[in-house]
């Protein structure tokens, strides 16, 4: 597991994604063990859809163990997480009972690197494959695992969710696609969300190692529009919540001018009314002429 305290930040990133589409667990222990897994991923069968999420929605296809890093993973740490794939791979088996697995029913470990190393990438036998785009190295089929270099990914729409968790100018340019998406998008303002979280997190000190000074700025750029976004929302929710009450308060007044003073009960029951129903109400009093039938359009099964 990566060490640094960016880790879970990136760990609620991933489920923003993960949680419609499958079974997410963050900090997931290994059965037996004193280790956990960052994120823990399977995939429900029954949702197919994860075009959207471009190469992090082809990498969950399966069930996967995502073991995010901000920083240069070191050997130990490589070596680390692929010990806990294969502590996992073990549980499957066991609560499969059967002695082996099929490959492709095998859990599959990805390591989202911000940044990388030549060394790093060569001594762990990563190569490219040929249906893979540059930046994903693949180390040896027997391990089951595969590093992401984020800095080296292409920049284009559909490396944007992963590129989110690289460091300074890779995220910082990420960070500014996401602000540039129209308002429509639906994935932009929850997005938006977790970088203002971020923010906060760093003006607090929470995040020591965050250095990049553009990448900050960007982030600076995310919150304010997530806050004035926010207070919009807010302020066009008071806005129908005082239209609605405004309709209220005619509907009673118009049916005390027709079949005259209502009791508590009553002007407690309509100001219980949704929108609907006071539409409706506001219709239908045209027709009252007594308390009696104000009492049966109430009492009616709407």
């Amino acid at each position: 597991m990566a060490q640094n305290s960016f880790d879970q930040l990136s760990k609620q990133y991933l489920e923003e994604f993960l949680a419609p589409i499958g079974t997410v667990q963050r900090q997931y222990e290994i059965p037996g063990e004193a280790k956990f897994v960052d994120v823990w991923f399977v995939p429900n069968p029954e949702v197919i859809q994860t075009e959207d999420l471009g190469l992090l929605g082809r990498i969950v296809q399966t069930p996967c163990l995502l073991e995010p890093y901000r920083n240069l993973p070191t050997r130990t740490e490589v070596r680390v997480a692929v010990m806990k794939l294969i502590w996992i791979q073990e549980d499957e088996r066991r609560k499969a009972q059967q002695d082996t697995l099929s490959e492709t029913a095998l859990p599959q470990l990805w390591i989202l690197a911000a940044t990388t190393s030549k060394p790093l990438l060569e001594e762990s036998g990563g190569v490219i494959k040929f249906d893979w785009m540059p930046g994903v190295y693949f180390i040896p089929d027997i391990f089951k695992t595969a590093i992401v270099a984020i800095d080296q990914l292409p920049e284009t729409e559909e490396t944007l969710w992963l590129r989110i968790l690289g460091r300074d100018a890779t995220q910082e340019r990420a960070i500014r696609e996401v602000l540039s998406l129209p308002s429509s998008h639906p994935r932009r303002n929850g997005i938006l969300r977790l970088l203002a979280s971020w923010k906060v997190r760093i003006d607090l000190g929470g995040i020591e190692d965050f250095s990049g000074r553009e990448a900050i700025m960007a982030l600076s750029e995310a919150f304010l529009e997530w806050e004035q976004a926010t207070q919009q929302r807010a302020e066009a929710q008071g806005l129908e919540q005082g239209l609605e009450q405004g309709q209220r308060s005619l509907i009673l007044r118009q049916l005390e001018q027709r079949i005259g003073l209502l009791s508590q009960q009553k002007r407690d029951r309509i100001s219980t009314l949704d929108r609907e129903h006071l539409e409706a109400i506001a219709i239908a009093l045209l027709d009252f002429r007594e308390i009696n039938d104000l009492d049966a359009w109430l009492n009616a099964d709407r």
